[in-house]
C-alpha cells in the first residue's frame, strides 16, 4: 500500500546526474552497502565510480561480476526509473556524501551509502533517541512509550523509531502530540506503506516529521528488512531506549546493535510477572540505564550534546532577552502578551542558585503578585525551565536557579 505522493519535490540539492549515479551504485547487481560505502572512500563520487574500468574495480575489492556488472553500466536504467519515482513522491536522495547525511551514522561499522527521505530533512542534523518496543504492548507498556517521548520530544530530542503496530506507533505519536521531532526508519521503500493501518500516521510523519530508507523506491516490506533497518535507529541516535519486549525480540536485536554501536543503552522497567517486561529488566540487569523519566535519559548525555539542548530552549523560549529582563529589573508584563512569558520572567526573577523555593510559594506568590499566572501555567513553565538547563527540582517540589553555561 504506497504513501500519497508529495506535492513538493526536494530532489534539487543534486544534480539530475548526481541522482542518477547514485541511484545506479544503489542498484549495481552484487554491490553490497560496504562495499558501496568503501568504493565512494576510494573514488569519491559515484561517477568516477562508473568511470573506472573493469581492472581498476577488482584492484579495488571487488569480484569480478561485479566489477563487470558496474562496468557495464546495466544498472542505470533502473536508476532513470528510480528517480522518476523520486520525483512523483517528492522523496529526497541524501548521500553519504551530503553534509546533511547524520554524522552518527557515519561512524558504525555498515553505514548505508544513500537513504531516502520524505518529509522534514533538516531533522536529520537534530539530537535522536531511538524508542522502539514490542509490537503488542501492555496498557502500561503504551502508556509509558506515549508520556517518555512526550516529555523527551519537549526536552528537544527528536524521538526515532520503525512505525511498527505498538510501541513504535505510540513513541512517533506522542512526539507529533506535542509538535516535536520524529524520524520513522522504513524497512520497506519511502512510498511503500507499513502497516496498513498507520496510513494517517505515515501521511502526517511525512509532513509533519521525517520518512527515511535505505531501500530503494517501491521495495516491499519484507521481513528481513527489518532487522537490518535496526542498525540505522540505533546508529543515528544518541542512544536507544527500550520500552517492553521479550528476550528474543526486534528492541532487543536494536539494544544489541546499540552497545556495538558504542551508544547508550535505556530501559523502562515492568512488571516481573509480564513477558513483556523480560527484554528491558534483563537489559537493566546488565547495566541498561533505567528510565522512570525524561531527565534519566539527558543526564546521560555528553556536557556537548545537553548544551545543545538547552540553547535549544533558550531560543524557543527568548530566554536570553527574558534573562537580561531579569538582571535589569525590567520584570514587567508589558514586554510581552503571552502569559507564559510572564510566567518565565516572574519565576527566574523569584529562584536563586542559593536558597530553594517551593511549589506552593511560587503558586501562591504568583498568583497574588502576577496576574494571569495560574497554578497549570506556572507548573508548565518550571517543567519548561528545568528542560532548558535553567532551574532544578529538588526533592518536595523544590526548585533552585541554574545558569546554564
Amino acid at each position: 500500500m504506497k504513501l500519497m505522493p508529495q506535492t513538493a519535490n526536494a530532489t534539487s540539492f543534486l544534480t539530475e546526474d548526481d541522482q542518477i549515479h547514485w541511484l545506479a551504485l544503489r542498484m549495481a547487481p552484487g554491490l553490497g552497502t560496504r562495499k558501496a560505502a568503501q568504493l565512494i572512500g576510494m573514488f569519491r563520487t559515484p561517477q568516477t565510480v562508473f568511470r573506472a574500468s573493469r581492472s581498476e574495480l577488482e584492484a579495488a575489492g571487488l569480484a569480478p561480476a561485479v566489477a563487470q556488472s558496474i562496468a557495464s553500466g546495466c544498472a542505470f536504467e533502473e536508476a532513470v526509473t528510480q528517480r522518476e519515482k523520486l520525483v512523483e513522491t517528492g522523496a529526497e536522495l541524501i548521500p553519504m556524501t551530503d553534509p546533511r547525511y547524520p554524522p552518527r551514522l557515519k561512524e558504525i561499522f555498515d553505514p548505508p551509502p544513500l537513504l531516502y527521505a520524505l518529509g522534514r530533512v533538516e531533522l536529520l542534523a537534530s539530537l535522536m533517541l531511538g524508542v522502539v518496543g514490542t509490537r503488542r504492548p501492555t496498557p502500561y507498556g503504551t502508556a509509558a512509550a506515549t508520556r517518555l517521548s512526550q516529555d523527551l520530544a519537549l526536552a528537544g530530542l527528536t524521538i526515532v523509531s520503525g512505525m511498527a503496530r505498538g510501541i513504535d506507533t505510540a513513541a512517533h505519536r506522542a512526539a507529533l502530540d506535542v509538535q516535536g521531532g520524529t524520524v520513522a526508519v522504513f524497512g520497506c521503500g519511502v512510498d511503500e506503506l507499513y502497516p496498513a493501518e498507520n496510513r494517517k500516521l505515515a501521511k502526517e510523519i511525512a509532513e509533519k516529521g521525517l520518512i527515511i530508507s535505505e531501500f530503494p523506491m517501491g521495495t516491499p516490506p519484507y521481513p528481513q528488512n527489518f532487522p537490518v533497518r535496526n542498525r540505522i535507529v540505533s546508529g543515528m541516535s544518541v542512544g536507544v531506549m527500550v520500552v517492553e519486549g521479550g528476550e528474543y525480540s526486534g528492541s532487543a536485536i536494536t539494544a544489541k546493535l546499540a552497545a556495538e554501536h558504542n551508544r547508550e543503552i535505556f530501559a523502562v522497567p515492568g512488571n516481573i510477572t509480564s513477558k513483556m517486561s523480560w527484554g528491558p529488566n534483563l537489559l537493566i540487569k546488565q547495566g541498561a540505564k533505567l528510565v522512570h523519566e525524561w531527565n534519566d535519559v539527558v543526564q546521560e548525555l555528553s556536557a556537548e550534546d545537553r548544551r545543545r539542548l538547552s540553547s535549544r530552549f533558550r531560543k524557543q523560549l527568548n530566554l536570553n532577552e527574558i534573562e537580561d529582563a531579569v538582571t535589569s529589573g525590567a520584570v514587567h508584563s508589558s514586554h510581552s502578551s503571552e502569559p507564559n512569558r510572564t510566567a518565565t520572567k516572574a519565576i527566574l526573577a523569584l529562584l536563586t542558585p542559593d536558597v530553594p523555593v517551593s511549589l506552593d510559594y511560587l503558586v501562591d506568590h504568583l498568583g497574588e503578585t502576577t496576574p494571569g499566572c495560574s497554578p497549570s501555567e506556572i507548573i508548565a513553565v518550571l517543567f519548561d525551565l528545568e528542560m532548558a538547563g535553567l532551574i532544578r527540582q529538588l526533592p518536595g517540589k523544590n526548585f533552585l536557579k541554574i545558569w546554564a553555561g
